[in-house]
Order: C-alpha cells, then structure tokens, then sequence
C-alpha cells in the first residue's frame, strides 16, 4: 500500500523578501510577478493529475501559490505548514544575523522569541502523520524551512539534517517509497525539469498501484 503514496512539495514562487534573501516567517506577503509565473507553470503539471488530498500553508504566498496551480477548491489550510517563526531574526538575511551570532543557521542556532527546530519538527511530524493516512497522491504547498524540516523527518532522519537540502522557490520535489523504504524521488527541481521528471514517477506509480491488490 505504501507504494501508492507520493507526496508533491511546492515550495512557493518568489516573493519580495525571498528575492532579496530575507528570512520570512510569519510575514504575509504576497508573490511577485515572478513568483506568480511560477506558479502558472504548475497548472499544466498537475492537470492530469488526481489528487487524493491538497495541503497549504495559511499565507497567501503559499496559498496563491496554490490558487494559481488550479487546486483552491480542494485545498485544506493547515497552521501545521506555516514557515518557521524566526522570531527577532524575521525580515534579517543570513548575513546580517552572523554579524552578530558566527556561523549562524536556523537549523543548528536558536531564534530569539521565535519557535525552536523541536517546535517546527512537532508539526511536520504532525502533517506527516497525516500524509500517511492517505493511500493515493497529495500536494502540500509551504515554505523552504518547513519543508526541509519536513523532508528529513519523512526519511527518519533527525530535523536538522534539514540543512543539507537547498530548496529553492518555486521548486517542486516528489517523495515517497521505495520498497517500503521513504525516499526522495526527485528535490528542488525547477518546475519546468520537474514537470520531465514526473512523466517517470507517475508510471512509476501506476506501475505499483497494478502490482498492489
């Protein structure tokens, strides 16, 4: 049965404060024009695709994200998938925040007043959970941080393994089984290379949905 499940991650298309490589948590901002057409491409790769359960993030950039990719009306928002709370770091880049903390990550250092790396890993935990309920194809949409955190934990992995999986914006990654095994099928794909590579995973599944009674 596990080898019917995938799991599409969209991470959300460029924002302002993405481009200029702020950290944004809970801030709500929209996307850019950019962001927006990257999220247009998404709707000609899900068209034919039947998804068994749709997941957002809260925030609109994650939320239009998936609007535009033609799943609103299916969609269920989850607080679960709200981006990190970098608390006093929120809207400071990497840079600025070594200035004064060297060596500075969000998934080895703390964030004053935001949520510690076991509070976003309860909550990916939390989604996973849910995910695997689910004997078919579900799309989540959020944001780079979450899903990092996510991904390592769907492998078993502890959360800060999060920090070896670069995630750019509007990317599209496939994880899954492999016999039985959770794996990564494909990660941080630009959506138009992504788009080639699930021509192979949907056979792939098809294939196992056959082999399963």
């Amino acid at each position: 049965m596990k080898e019917r499940q995938l799991v599409y991650l969209v991470r959300h298309g460029q924002t302002a404060w993405a481009a200029s490589m702020r950290h944004t948590g809970h801030t709500d901002i929209p996307l850019t024009d950019e962001g927006k057409q990257e999220a247009a491409v998404l709707r000609h790769v899900f068209q034919d695709v039947d998804f068994d359960l749709v997941l957002s993030s809260p925030l609109q950039r994650a939320l239009e994200t998936c609007r535009i990719a033609g799943l609103a009306e299916r969609v269920r928002t989850t607080p679960d998938l709200m981006e990190w709370d970098y608390g006093d770091y929120e809207g400071k880049t990497t840079a600025e925040i070594r200035n004064r903390v060297p060596g500075w990550t969000v998934f080895t250092h703390p964030c004053p007043g935001g949520e510690t790396i076991d509070q976003v890993s309860g909550r990916a935990d939390r989604v996973i959970a849910e995910i695997r309920q689910v004997n078919g194809i579900t799309a989540v949409f959020a944001h780079g941080h979450l899903l990092r955190v996510l991904a390592a934990r769907w492998l078993g992995l502890e959360s800060g393994h999060g920090r070896f999986l670069a995630l750019g914006t509007g990317t599209l990654s496939v994880i899954g089984y492999d016999s039985r095994n959770s794996v990564i099928k494909t990660w941080n794909g630009p959506l138009l290379t992504a788009a080639c590579a699930l021509s192979h995973i949907a056979k792939e599944s098809e294939m196992n949905r056959k082999k399963t009674p």
